[in-house]
């Protein structure tokens, strides 16, 4: 019975176990080309580490998405962990914004006025190492596509975890080594 939810529910994510997770901006509006939005996320990544409730691997902040090798590891109260990232990133984000940039993300319902983020991220659980090492090329690789142009090179792109894999630069402290889980 669980292989079907699964398989049904692209952005369900086990407790202890690790995926590729990609949460995108609504709409696919590239929000998160200003520094000040990426350090944002990269603030939600260290505290809920600090509170170990996740692991991350690997990441990368693009202009509308971001790419994320994580590791649940307990709920955030009552929500998961993704979810409190995401409610606490879309409240940030609000009070950056001006109304005229807010109006982009407006929406008209019961429980929130904005919606920064879409519905539904995606997570892809890591069964092996092949799926993982193949999903971390493709993430550190994102910036460098014909489509993106942000680095010639993975380990240049500042918001990524390639420098720690490529030149073994910890930039990030809770970056985690998904080398050694595997």
């Amino acid at each position: 019975m669980d292989k079907l939810f699964e398989a049904r529910r692209k952005n369900y994510i086990e407790i202890g176990k690790i995926y590729f997770w990609t949460a995108t901006i609504n709409k696919w509006q590239k929000l998160l080309e200003k520094d000040i939005f990426k350090q944002i996320i990269l603030n939600s990544f260290e505290y809920l580490s600090k509170l170990n409730k996740l692991d991350i691997f690997a990441f990368v902040i693009m202009p509308n998405h971001i790419h994320v090798i994580l590791r649940t590891k307990e709920l955030n109260g009552k929500e998961t962990v993704q979810g409190s990232f995401l409610k606490y990133t879309a409240h940030e984000f609000k009070k950056l914004l001006s109304p005229s940039e807010l109006v982009h993300y407006y929406r008209n319902a019961i429980n929130k006025n904005y919606e920064f983020w879409q519905r539904d991220s995606l997570a892809i659980h890591l069964y092996t190492p092949k799926v993982a090492y193949q999903k971390l090329t493709y993430l550190h690789n994102n910036p460098c596509t014909s489509h993106w142009q942000l680095a010639t090179e993975p380990e240049e792109y500042l918001y990524s975890s390639a420098s720690f894999y490529e030149k073994s630069e910890l930039k990030y402290t809770f970056l985690k080594d998904l080398r050694l889980e595997f």
